[in-house]
């Protein structure tokens, strides 16, 4: 009997994932990949014959011969419908199977080189086929009757078919199997073996099904209304119940959380509360919300440093060297910490401190509590609460809240992994409030030593021993810090740094850190002690060094631009190269004017950069009594202005002054640089004295700055800020200083080199210092407010008609 003829020919090839398409089987696919829609745009031009087989990974997108299944199906389009947006969707009909010989790229698509397999034909039906026939039309119908979603029109067709082959592939394609399972079918060419292979097949879903079906009547009546995600989950222990297989997996992760909380020695309420969320997790589907926001909280209870301290360095002499490696000067800072160190080392039981260190910005506060951390050996965690406006931000949210998170404390620890670190709570006078609660209220509890033994964090939501922290906190004034709070602190106050303080900072810190940082060795740059103290005084004006080292880094980079170019080889910086380097001096020195003037007083004013000197101006006018103050000034010193001339009034007829000027001049106040704002009280007194000269005719010796708050009386009242203000008068040629009595103590902290080079005058009132700061020999008669003249230059003028207008003192800037 001769053979049949094997047909080949060349088809466009298209690649299938996961499908398989079988003779005499319509297919509804979508394509969009580039060389499918080539191969159908070739097809459909053509005969529409295309040849459809399945590749093995579904992952790659572009699949060679050694990628594909030997065996595919020669398919007729029957449908074409281009999808927007790109790709198509595609109806084929299945004619025959055929082997893949080979495979060839073309431009946009590739061909494949095919040989049709014919379908062998049963002649005679054996009780063998006759039986496989019904076994597996049985099995199907079993199958149909236990699986939704396919309709029993499909067994009407199946009672047609004669032919063993074409049953099998009829049935094959809509049973859901796995796409390996189909494709061993389209691979088996001999009908009967198909048979056999079809109802291994059936028989395996039929299983799987039955116990399907079990273990859904199980958990419906265990489980009836749960949610979905759950169910789920007791599919599969049920599943591994019945495979005899122990869900490990989630077993372990339990038992690993239920150790390491063993494992933290917590207190039995704790430990309960903990616990119980454990079991909580067990009850939950793995992938579910709550799950994951149980897993979260578990985890960070078990990261914290429940019962892990560092152990504290108690000695003082080392403690000692490594501050003063770290700071120059600072010497009441040191001390403290060196006292708490002495107190520790005698009485270890003693709980953690609270210190605050106050003063301006760029003086060492942070860096200061960054050497006390390296000299207890604690470790360091530092929380910024400058513009913290939240409660949150400290206790933390509630862990029912998306995103939830526990407190920056309590993060703070876990970033320290200790439970008796240093904590620096930076920019504490910055706090912020609003609709969303007080954080400085949120923060009494941590630190106060009554209380945060058992500090409860929202997020936690079980206690947390915070009495072993030590806490440093940093601010620039303490105005603004709420009074319970500031009432838990120890307050030091970091003044400004001198001249020379800054000249050894510069030294010993800057510098060497700047070469480091740009590369440079000490032999390349030196700076002289004349060129560091002009950088100080003409291109800085600062409490502290932050600029100051700003500008030795601007020096080094200069410097470093030079040396690669080869345009130096090393460079000793002098105070008239300064020009070349830095460029224009940014402050000319204070100095104050020489001569005497009327109605102008040198007050002292302290800022956040420093201390300065204040000049005061005043005008007597022709009016009807009004006083005008200008200079950008704030409601406490507008009062004190007021203050002021209250008083003068009543010692009007012992300063020889009209009693009714008051009623016949206008007076007007004016303080230079009005773009400034000013305030505070410490300027009364030189307000009052400027007036004084003004009125009398006696000018202010120039060589004299005052301050201090003044009453209704002339009682002159302490003020703050003496230090810095002492600073900027010695630097503007100052020569006495008057100051209130109540600040004599204060005097102790000044610079002795400040000390040394000023004359100070304490008062405790305005009255007593009126002949040393009013030079009344210089007194003209022309010049003073009495009975009732008003003349108006402070130096005589030749021009009679001037001599007879309005008296005013002279501005000078």
């Amino acid at each position: 009997m001769q053979e049949n003829t094997i047909i080949t020919e060349q088809l466009p090839l298209l690649a299938l994932r996961g499908l398989s398409v079988f003779p005499n089987m319509l297919l509804n696919f979508d394509v969009e990949r580039a060389m499918s829609t080539g191969a159908l745009d070739i097809a459909s031009g053509g005969d529409r014959r295309i040849f459809l087989i399945a590749q093995k990974d579904i992952s790659n997108e572009v699949p060679c011969q050694r990628d594909l299944y030997k065996i595919g199906t020669i398919c007729i389009i029957k449908q074409v419908l281009k999808i927007p947006g790109g790709g198509m969707k595609v109806l084929v009909e299945g004619k025959s199977r055929a082997r893949l010989i080979s495979i060839f790229e073309e431009k946009k698509y590739y061909t494949a080189e095919v040989e049709a397999i014919p379908e062998k034909v049963i002649t005679r039906r054996t009780t063998k086929i006759e039986a496989l026939m019904r076994k597996v039309t049985h099995l199907f119908e079993t199958y149909i009757a236990i699986t939704p979603g396919i309709g029993k029109e499909s067994m009407v067709n199946l009672y047609a078919i004669k032919d063993p082959g074409v049953l099998a592939d009829s049935i094959i394609q809509n049973i859901y199997s796995k796409s390996e399972s189909k494709q061993l079918i389209l691979d088996t060419i001999n009908p009967v073996k198909r048979l056999e292979l079809l109802g291994d097949i059936l028989a395996r879903e039929i299983d799987v099904m039955t116990i399907e079906r079990q273990i859904d009547v199980k958990l419906r009546a265990k489980l009836d209304g749960s949610h979905r995600d759950f169910v789920l989950r007791e599919q599969l222990r049920v599943i591994q119940s019945e495979l005899g297989d122990a869900p490990d997996e989630d077993t372990s992760e339990l038992q690993k959380y239920r150790d390491g909380i063993a494992a933290l020695g917590l207190e039995p309420e704790s430990e309960a509360k903990v616990s119980k969320e454990v079991d909580k997790l067990e009850k939950q589907s793995y992938g579910s919300a709550e799950s994951s926001v149980i897993r979260n909280y578990l985890d960070t209870v078990l990261e914290l440093p429940w019962n892990i301290k560092t152990k504290e360095r108690i000695d003082i002499i080392k403690a000692r060297k490594i501050l003063d490696d770290d700071h120059f000067g600072l010497d009441k800072v040191k001390e403290r910490i060196l006292e708490f160190l002495a107190v520790r080392q005698l009485s270890p039981e003693i709980k953690g401190a609270i210190i605050c260190l106050v003063g301006p910005p760029g003086v060492g506060k942070t860096s200061v509590a960054i050497s006390v951390a390296d000299a207890l050996n604690r470790k360091l965690a530092r929380i910024s609460l400058g513009g913290v406006h939240d409660e949150a931000e400290i206790r933390g949210h509630r862990k029912t809240y998306i995103g939830a998170m526990p407190g920056r404390i309590i993060a703070a620890l876990k970033q320290a992994g200790s439970s008796n670190p240093l904590v620096v709570l930076d920019e504490i006078d910055k706090i912020g409030r609003d609709h969303r609660g007080d954080p400085a209220s949120a923060l009494l509890e941590a630190l106060d030593p009554e209380q945060n033994k058992t500090f409860r964090d929202n997020y936690m939501e079980i206690p947390y021993d915070l009495s072993e922290i030590m806490f440093i906190t940093t601010a620039n004034t303490v105005d603004t810090i709420p009074r319970p709070l500031l009432d838990r602190m120890e307050i030091i106050e970091l003044t400004s740094y001198t001249d020379l303080e800054k000249l050894e900072i510069a030294k010993r810190h800057l510098v060497p850190k700047q070469r480091k940082k740009h590369g440079i060795s000490g032999n390349q740059l030196r700076f002289t002690d004349e060129a560091l103290l002009e950088i100080i005084s003409s291109y800085t004006r600062e409490s502290g060094v932050r600029i100051l080292e700003r500008e030795i880094a601007a020096v080094c980079r200069k410097t470093a631009a030079k040396l690669a170019t080869g345009e130096i080889k090393s460079v000793k910086l002098k105070a008239n190269m300064l020009d070349e380097y830095l460029g224009v001096r940014k402050y000319l020195p204070e100095k104050i004017p020489q001569g005497y003037e009327l109605g102008i007083a040198n007050g002292l004013a302290w800022t956040t950069t420093g201390g300065c000197v204040l000049e005061v101006e005043v005008n007597v006018l022709l009016g009807t009594g009004k006083l005008e103050l200008t200079g950008n000034l704030g409601d406490v010193m507008k009062e004190s202005a007021q203050a002021a001339v209250s008083y003068i009034r009543s010692r009007a007829d012992r300063l020889d002054i009209a009693p009714d000027f008051y009623t016949t001049h206008d007076i007007h106040i004016h303080f230079p640089e009005g773009a400034i704002p000013k305030d505070g009280p410490s300027a009364g007194i030189t307000m009052c004295l400027a007036v004084i000269s003004a009125l009398s005719g006696a000018p202010v010796r120039r060589d004299i700055a005052m301050t201090g708050e003044i009453t209704l009386r002339g009682r002159i009242m302490r003020i703050g800020g003496l230090k810095e203000k002492t600073m900027a008068a010695l630097r503007a040629g100052v020569k006495t200083i008057i100051i209130p009595t109540e600040n004599e103590p204060d005097l102790d902290d000044i610079d002795q080199t400040v000390r040394s080079q000023l004359n100070f005058i304490t008062t405790e009132n305005i009255d007593d210092i009126l002949d040393i700061a009013l030079d009344f020999t210089k007194v003209n008669k022309t010049k003073k407010l009495a009975n009732k003249e008003l003349v108006k230059e402070s130096i005589p003028l030749s021009d009679s008609k001037k001599q007879s207008q309005t008296i005013q003192s002279s501005i000078k800037h």
